[in-house]
């Protein structure tokens, strides 16, 4: 049963408020904003090519700005999860795991961009990654147990 704020009896502020729990959640957002600082430096690096006249896709326009979304959304879900939305938890879970692979898996297909492009994208990638070994972590899990 979830109360209004989304929150479940289970996860409440005992588990939540554990140094433990509060130091992964810190360490997730920290990680989540340096794979929104990363998205802004590749969508930045992208306008500044296209202002200077060399050749951008609309691939690269909309991927970089996708991925700067999602890094948005994704930090958004992890100030809900700290504050105790499991079902804000479980989604910072999955977009952790299947954002690098995506980001990763599309820019290894030849000819769809260019290596630096796929270089700045990789990076992104890592650091989402990095969030996945925290998100899953025991701490983080005992936090939010299975309702079911």
């Amino acid at each position: 049963m979830e109360t209004a704020d989304h929150t479940t009896p289970e996860a409440g502020p005992a588990h939540l408020n554990h140094p433990r729990s509060q130091r992964a959640f810190g360490r997730t957002k920290a990680l989540v904003a340096v794979y929104g600082a990363l998205a802004a430096a590749v969508l930045g690096t992208v306008v500044i090519r296209a202002l200077t006249g060399q050749p951008v896709t609309s691939f690269m326009w909309g991927r970089s700005a996708g991925v700067l979304a999602s890094a948005a959304v994704t930090y958004w879900l992890t100030v809900l999860a700290s504050r105790g939305a499991r079902w804000a938890y479980l989604r910072v879970r999955i977009i952790s795991v299947v954002m690098p692979v995506a980001i990763i898996a599309v820019d290894l297909i030849p000819g769809v961009c260019p290596p630096w492009f796929a270089l700045m994208q990789a990076t992104c990638a890592l650091a989402i990654a990095a969030t996945a070994f925290v998100v899953n972590g025991s701490g983080l899990r005992a936090a939010f147990p299975k309702t079911r």
